[in-house]
């Protein structure tokens, strides 16, 4: 993601026909012909500006949410101002707070992921070098694994897995429990490997991730999540969820903060059991909502068996993120959280 002042300098220096967001997210140009097109386009006097933003709070940093809301619903946020824009949408912060109360809180919460982060790379060392993991560290009878994806580090010391490590992590009503089970420590090694197959094929069009420092960067807030999360963990779709946290906010701990957030909102779609998968409840209430509003297209995806083949799993999983563009997907992810 580009700085701020740079993006401004390039945004202002852009040859006429060139759009602002192919600037902010360019495409690959191998990928340019696959990707979805772009319908989203910045409307004077409808889309949020930085300038309206700014306005929108007062002396002391209360936000006038239901003003900036209301522009977000008639044109979407401006790239330059979308992460911080994030944060309140996605309940970061309360409106009603000081700029000098969300500072201590950020402060407060970064330190917080630092201690995690830490906590998690002693038990990983290859967490936050920069790299990332695609193949197993240890196996399914719990005996690390080296090859040449992995680093003979990544192991516990003495090849040692019925250590009992502390645990700060949460649960499910942000409480922080104090202990960790050996079976805790070996699920989150078996799931790291399945997480760095995800970032590699998480927008991958995008020229953001042709750097294996941001694919990185996404694995690590997506390992950390998957240790602190008791009740969930992590599951395929999650990188997905995450991504734009990590594009749109430049420091790790506030992405990670950002996605945390975003996952109380989503987590049901996640969870699963022996029997059914989260999102399945909200496709019954889906069904149910289509009877009632179009009984004839209701009848239609009866009668192409739609409820047992999930034609609705990806908007319910991903809201969007696979059949839209990246720019649309944000836009109906903004009027969505406003």
């Amino acid at each position: 993601m580009l700085g701020f002042e740079s993006l401004v300098r390039i945004l202002l220096m852009k040859k006429a026909g060139t759009s602002e967001l192919d600037v902010v997210y360019p495409i690959r140009s191998e990928c340019q012909a696959d990707n979805p097109k772009t319908h989203f386009k910045l409307r004077a006097g409808k889309t949020l500006s930085a300038r309206r933003w700014h306005a929108a709070f007062s002396q002391d940093g209360h936000l006038d949410i239901a003003k900036v809301l209301s522009r977000i619903q008639r044109g979407g946020v401006h790239p330059l101002i979308k992460g911080v824009v994030w944060e309140f949408l996605l309940g970061c912060f309360d409106p009603n707070s000081t700029f000098e109360e969300r500072s201590q809180l950020r402060e407060q919460r970064r330190e917080q992921y630092g201690t995690w982060k830490a906590e998690c790379q002693k038990m990983v060392p290859v967490i936050g070098s920069g790299k990332f993991v695609m193949a197993p560290i240890i196996s399914d009878d719990r005996r690390p694994i080296e090859d040449s994806s992995t680093d003979s580090n990544l192991q516990d010391k003495n090849g040692v897995m019925s250590t009992l490590l502390r645990d700060s992590s949460l649960d499910h009503g942000g409480h922080v429990n104090n202990a960790v089970s050996e079976k805790k420590l070996i699920q989150w090694k078996l799931t790291l490997h399945q997480i760095g197959l995800d970032v590699v094929r998480t927008d991958r069009a995008l020229v953001f991730y042709e750097s294996e420092t941001n694919q990185a960067k996404l694995w690590d807030v997506l390992a950390v999540y998957a240790w602190v999360d008791n009740d969930i963990g992590y599951v395929q779709g999650m990188s997905d969820i995450c991504s734009p946290m990590v594009i749109l906010l430049e420091n790790e701990a506030d992405a990670f903060w950002c996605f945390e957030r975003a996952m109380q909102r989503l987590r049901e779609n996640f969870r699963c059991s022996t029997s059914s998968i989260g999102v399945q409840a909200q496709l019954s209430t889906l069904s149910q909502i289509i009877k009632v509003i179009d009984p004839k297209l209701h009848q239609h995806l009866e009668d192409l068996d739609g409820e047992s083949i999930c034609l609705h799993f990806e908007y319910a999983d991903g809201i969007f993120r696979r059949e839209f563009s990246f720019v649309d997907a944000l836009y109906l992810w903004e009027i969505g959280f406003s």
